[in-house]
């Protein structure tokens, strides 16, 4: 993607009119070398990501292997909605909804790149409505599980329907489901901070073909975000 650029990279940061371009930082040599550095630093912030969370899938499958028959009748409950359906209705809306988001940030990723302005700052607004539809889905859907007395660790109270009485396996399932869909809300929220500072940005007319990193590293950091969710929906929806 750094390749977009060709005047600004080789005249390191001035056009062929010889003007200065005033997203060059002085200590890069070209924009090329600044925005290869940026999202080298946005993937090594990604890894720091896939190490937290692959640390929580690791805790989930231990103590799944501990408590088997707990974890598979609380992930039953997961597919109960205020319809009372049997279909995890919440999670694939959700699951539906960020996948569009995250073609709405390719687009709105693209629109920058290519001086798109208007199309830059809708694709952007859009992302930002998606990923409120997803709060306000998961909003539902957390209200549901404080109803019913599915709620982590000590605060648990649906043990008079517990197939297996005496057991924290209930307990600890739910503790693992809202610490790591809790988690991954709160990248939600601060990923709708940095659409939001992006629209604000583009609106201004920041962004160009010759400038568009924000848009791109925040994107990526909204990829993830999704690809995160990708995984958490087998594991606590489809997988018994």
């Amino acid at each position: 993607m750094s390749t977009t650029t060709t005047d600004v990279h080789s005249h390191g940061g001035h056009d062929e009119h010889g003007e200065h371009n005033p997203y060059h930082q002085h200590h890069f040599t070209t924009m090329e070398q600044q925005f290869d550095t940026s999202k080298l630093g946005m993937w090594l912030f990604i890894v720091t990501e896939i190490l937290l969370f692959g640390g929580l899938f690791v805790g989930f499958g231990l103590m799944q292997h501990r408590y088997p028959g707990e974890f598979i009748e609380a992930h039953e409950h997961l597919k109960q909605d205020v319809f009372g359906s049997a279909f995890p209705l919440y999670g694939a809306i959700n699951t539906i909804v960020l996948l569009i988001s995250s073609w709405t940030m390719v687009m709105g990723v693209n629109a920058a790149q290519t001086n798109q302005q208007k199309k830059t700052v809708r694709y952007l607004v859009v992302t930002i409505l998606l990923a409120c539809v997803f709060l306000c889905i998961k909003y539902v859907e957390y209200a549901h599980k404080f109803h019913d007395g599915l709620l982590p660790g000590i605060f648990y109270a649906h043990q008079s329907e517990d197939l297996i009485k005496g057991t924290h396996g209930y307990a600890t399932f739910f503790a693992f489901y809202f610490m790591m869909t809790g988690l991954h809300g709160i990248h939600v929220l601060v990923g709708i901070g940095l659409l939001s500072w992006l629209v604000m940005r583009a609106r201004r007319g920041d962004f160009t073909s010759e400038y568009y990193t924000p848009v791109d590293l925040v994107g990526l950091y909204w990829h993830v975000v999704d690809m995160i969710w990708i995984y958490l929906f087998p594991l606590y929806y489809l997988i018994s």
